[in-house]
């Protein structure tokens, strides 16, 4: 310790020299005081006492409050005795119960060490700086200290490589998360979570820390412990310096070697100007570097309009010819469909189809069907502020109310075309951007789509079908039945106008404009986190401005849109009983019936076309202005009402 104090004031030479000096002076002369020995030894005490303060500091740190009282568990014998038989001590119980209140991690069981130490010596750097031999003392051991937190710190920013093992840099890794979750994660796990700064933050501004993993800070001086505590100079570069590093990772296991970035410096400090200007040209270097692989080498931008066009119906020609090829299998229930012969038929209209770009994705498009019907689905997820309700806690009355919609959820069987969806196999590093989560997006609209092309395309053949004479022949002497006719042609026309209505909203005021928005963001673009979230915000746009993120909304939306599929349905009832009604001219025993089947369906579409509207109507003055054009169309259809 002297010899390093020696070295921040005078040479460690000089300090030698005066220690003999002032031995040979006591030891020899009679004229050496005390006077004298104070003034030569006066500014090596205050640098000890520097020293000794901030040793006093680092000792102290870990202590807890009330760490020497006394505590109940430890006085009661009988206690004792039987943790002790049960295998937890006084010792550990206390650490297993500190662990619990402090969301399993226990400050105090982490050494002062890594950023802790820097952040500490910093500090008193700062608050003395008004005091010439303190800011030279710590300073010197800042740097001195620091020197193996900077030299890990560009490792990491260079190459990639963690290597941290008494977990004091202020980056972690989770080992256990491999990219081979990105097959089966709807959480971006990988990406979120491979590579994380030990403090919980992040980027989100709405997300300052995860609190899971994240040791509270010190009972004494208010400090994350250990490697979570990030060094004052470096909180600002913390979030480029996690960037830098996990950009290479990804690199690496793509299979491409990692060239050195350039502006190294190999006598690095953190108060130095060119440190920082380091870590800027490396998360420069390796942010160009996966943005250009992306992008360019394994061509992001192409792929995803791939998926525009089959998932969006962009390129509606394949899907014609697809459900055309299997409209029969589509017919059964989803459980007794076959996937295998659902994805050859799919492999013939694709292969009949696709041209250009579209060859990138055609063996990688996948048929599949999904467990649960769509809006039902969405319904769950959406009526509890957009998130699954979890059950946790819920009373015994609504456990059972859930066990009975699940045993009814269960029974109830829904056709292979209402559960039909697409799904994309993609490699890493593309699995990044077009993760499952993203795919999951995707198929939430293409669902939609394909159920609002069903429904029009059924409510047209009913159109078809209704051209026949039993339909168009004026019968005078049945003017009853006349007006049967012409209520059920106008009930199918408000409903095959509102689905085409939905329909081109979507396609063209939603998709199309959210497209090209996002087109021009990717042009643009200079970051790969800007990258994901651009690609996760146009998905998330879509889908709320889709009407599939509001419970209410949604609500009213798909019980309108089952009644119109429903009357579909009926169109070779209604084609039977008007030929009934076509051979009894001078009036028949049925038209009660008849009535009483339209007036359901009538009395069910304009309730809920209503609610629709108003619910539309309402969200477009208060949340969602991108509805605005959605109110004039359906307005429109309200106008023909009867």
């Amino acid at each position: 310790m002297i010899a390093t104090t020696g070295s921040m004031g005078a040479s460690h030479r000089t300090r030698a020299m005066l220690g003999d000096g002032l031995e040979h002076a006591f030891n020899t002369s009679p004229q050496f005081t005390l006077q004298k020995l104070w003034f030569y030894v006066h500014p090596t005490v205050h640098t000890l006492f520097l020293i000794y303060q901030l040793i006093t500091e680092l000792a102290t740190a870990d202590d807890t409050a009330g760490s020497g009282a006394s505590s109940p568990l430890a006085s009661d014998d009988e206690d004792e005795a039987r943790n002790e038989a049960l295998g937890l001590g006084g010792a550990k119980l206390k650490a297993v119960l500190s662990g619990i209140e402090n969301g399993g991690i226990d400050a105090s069981s982490i050494a002062v060490k890594g950023g802790e130490v820097l952040t500490i010596l910093y500090e008193r750097m700062q608050n003395m700086s008004g005091d010439p031999a303190a800011r030279m003392v710590y300073s010197t051991l800042l740097k001195a200290a620091g020197k193996p937190y900077v030299d890990m710190l560009q490792k990491w920013t260079k190459t990639g490589s963690l290597a941290d093992p008494y977990e004091e840099f202020c980056v972690k890794e989770s080992k256990f998360i491999n990219r081979g979750t990105l097959e089966m994660d709807y959480t971006d796990e990988y990406w979120e979570r491979r590579y994380t700064l030990r403090d919980g933050s992040t980027m989100s501004a709405f997300n300052k820390r995860h609190q899971a993993g994240v040791p509270p800070p010190r009972a004494v001086g208010g400090h994350l412990p250990g490697g979570a505590c990030v060094p004052p100079l470096l909180e600002g570069w913390k979030h480029k310096v996690l960037l830098a590093g996990k950009y290479l990772n990804v690199i690496r296991e793509c299979g491409i070697e990692i060239g050195k970035a350039s502006g190294s410096s190999e006598d690095g400090s953190m108060d130095d100007e060119k440190f920082f200007k380091t870590i800027e040209d490396d998360y420069t270097h390796a942010n160009r570097t996966l943005l250009q692989l992306l992008l360019k080498d394994q061509e992001l931008i192409p792929r995803l309009r791939c998926l525009k066009r089959y998932f969006f119906l962009s390129h509606a020609s394949f899907l014609t010819h697809f459900l055309d090829l299997s409209g029969a299998e589509l017919r059964k229930s989803a459980k007794s469909a076959s996937l295998v012969k659902l994805q050859s038929l799919l492999d013939l209209a694709l292969g009949a189809d696709a041209h250009g770009d579209d060859m990138l994705l055609r063996d990688d498009i996948k048929v599949t069907l999904a467990t649960s019907g769509l809006y039902d689905w969405l319904l769950k997820v959406t009526s509890v502020n957009g998130e699954i309700e979890d059950g946790d806690g819920a009373s015994p009355h609504e456990d059972n109310r859930k066990e009975k919609e699940k045993a009814k959820d269960d029974k109830k069987q829904i056709i292979a075309l209402d559960a039909l969806t697409l799904d994309f196999n993609v490699k890493f590093p593309l699995s990044l951007v077009i993760s499952r989560k993203t795919i999951l997006r995707y198929q939430l609209i293409f669902r939609f789509l394909l159920h609002l092309k069903h429904v029009e395309q059924a409510l047209t053949s009913m159109w078809i079908e209704q051209r026949s004479p039993a339909w168009r022949t004026p019968i005078p002497s049945h003017p009853e039945f006349e007006k049967w006719r012409l209520r059920l042609f106008l009930l199918r026309a408000r409903m095959l106008a509102f689905v085409q209505q939905i329909l081109a909203f979507v396609t063209f005021e939603v998709l199309e404009p959210n497209w090209r928005a996002l087109e021009a963001k990717l042009a643009k673009v200079t970051t790969v986190d800007q990258l994901l979230r651009d690609h996760v915000d146009f998905l998330d746009t879509c889908l709320k401005e889709c009407m599939l993120t509001s419970s209410k909304l949604l609500g009213a939306y798909s019980r309108l849109i089952v009644t119109c599929s429903t009357f579909a349905l009926y169109t070779a009832s209604f084609t039977k009983s008007a030929n009934q009604g076509f051979a009894a001219p001078d009036g028949d025993q049925g038209m009660a019936r008849r009535w009483e089947v339209l007036g359901k369906f009538e009395k069910n579409f304009h309730h809920w076309f209503k609610v629709h509207l108003d619910c539309v109507q309402f969200y477009a003055s208060s949340e969602n202005v991108s509805l605005l054009p959605l109110v004039v169309r359906l307005s429109s259809i309200k106008g023909t009402s009867m």
